[in-house]
């Protein structure tokens, strides 16, 4: 740093002090109670109602000042520790949002789950408060691509006021492949669901989708709130997303929910009609779930269960095969355990190559890993939670 930027520094870090006692004095004065609502109109009310006009634009100029409030320490924390990427410039890095493929496509839409990473980049942006880009997805895993097998991969990670971690990955294979997988974990003071989507589109002819509130405890009156009520009108409207969990990887009874949509198809236009506008749905109800939760100061329990959701999916992700085919074993290995499941507990040798995907052949270098203990990694996430 130079000294000219120490004088500067040092009085904003004052000034940044009385920011921070205005921007989060506690997750009990972020948020505004609502109230949900299901498809079918039917109001799920806690606390008090605020429905007038005056309110409404008195609770967005809040927001719009909290979101540069926010733009304004990460800039500070540039100055004086180092690169801060702003949600603008993060949502932009490596091209994205990609327009086209990197690899063949006959269709006129390439990228067929692209409009699920933008609207919900948008939804975030304007709905969640104090969000801010995290560092999660920088080095070795913010992108990935295999030129001459024409592949290519993008991650990007966020959090806020809500959620310790948002992470979004999109990988594009031309018409070979299509994925948009995303993971949004509540803040430890939160103890609800983990927001699970997985959608994976081959040859343009088979599809396979899942979208979920996973939960963290066997009994949904475990939870802060229960939620599946909220659900099942939503999954109830799309006949398509019905169908039930192969146990080739996954035990539905763990980390599943009764109102998991799951579907496999062969006909495309499930994915505009029925899959986008549920999804959507599903996304929004889960934000209003927190909204309307009153946070709690027992972390511990919540932050362990989301340890062993990761440990869990670390060792059945069906992605896993294909990643180390495209892109090299061992990078396969650090992407999912220090990135995917960043809390999870590493197997000496790391996953099999076969644990969900075709036979692997011979994929891009290797990268460096990360020799990060699996302690100093939840230890971290701690930190920043608490």
């Amino acid at each position: 740093m130079w000294p000219q930027h120490v004088m500067i520094a040092v009085p904003l870090i004052g000034f940044m002090s009385q920011v921070n006692a205005f921007v989060a004095p506690g997750h009990s004065t972020t948020f505004v109670t609502g109230s949900l609502s299901n498809s079918n109109g039917v109001l799920y009310s806690k606390g008090k109602e605020e429905n007038d006009v005056s309110s409404s634009s008195t609770k967005r100029s809040q927001k719009s000042a909290n979101r540069k409030l926010a733009e304004a320490k990460c800039n500070l924390e540039r100055m004086v520790s180092g690169p801060c990427v702003s949600v603008e410039e993060a949502e932009v890095e490596h091209g994205m949002p990609w327009s086209d493929t990197i690899g063949s496509s006959s269709e006129e839409n390439p990228l067929l789950y692209m409009p699920f990473w933008e609207w919900q980049l948008d939804f975030m942006k304007s709905n969640l408060s104090n969000l801010v880009s995290d560092d999660c997805a920088m080095d070795n895993f913010g992108y990935r691509d295999n030129i001459p097998k024409k592949a290519r991969l993008v991650n990007q990670c966020y959090k806020s006021d809500e959620y310790r971690k948002i992470r979004m990955t999109y990988y594009d294979a031309g018409d070979n492949t299509q994925v948009f997988n995303s993971v949004w974990y509540p803040d430890p003071a939160y103890n609800l669901p983990i927001l699970g989507i997985d959608l994976l589109a081959f040859n343009r002819k088979k599809y396979l989708a899942i979208v979920d509130f996973q939960p963290l405890h066997e009994k949904e009156s475990d939870h802060a709130q229960t939620y599946e009520h909220l659900l099942k009108p939503i999954k109830d409207d799309y006949e398509s997303l019905k169908g039930r969990m192969s146990a080739k990887f996954y035990d539905e009874t763990q980390f599943f929910s009764q109102q998991m949509l799951f579907a496999r198809f062969e006909d495309e236009d499930v994915v505009q009609q029925d899959l986008f506008p549920a999804f959507q749905k599903y996304v929004k109800t889960h934000v209003d779930l927190i909204r309307n939760t009153t946070p709690s100061t027992d972390q511990a329990s919540v932050m362990q269960r989301q340890v062993e959701y990761d440990t869990y999916s670390a060792e059945r992700d069906p992605a896993t095969g294909l990643f180390a085919a495209m892109f090299g074993k061992e990078w396969a290995d650090d992407f999912v355990f220090n990135f995917l499941f960043s809390l999870s507990d590493r197997k000496e040798g790391g996953i099999s190559a076969n644990a969900g995907g075709p036979p692997p052949p011979q994929g891009a270098p290797p990268a460096p890993p990360n020799n990060k203990t699996p302690s100093e990694k939840k230890e971290s996430v701690r930190t920043s939670s608490s």
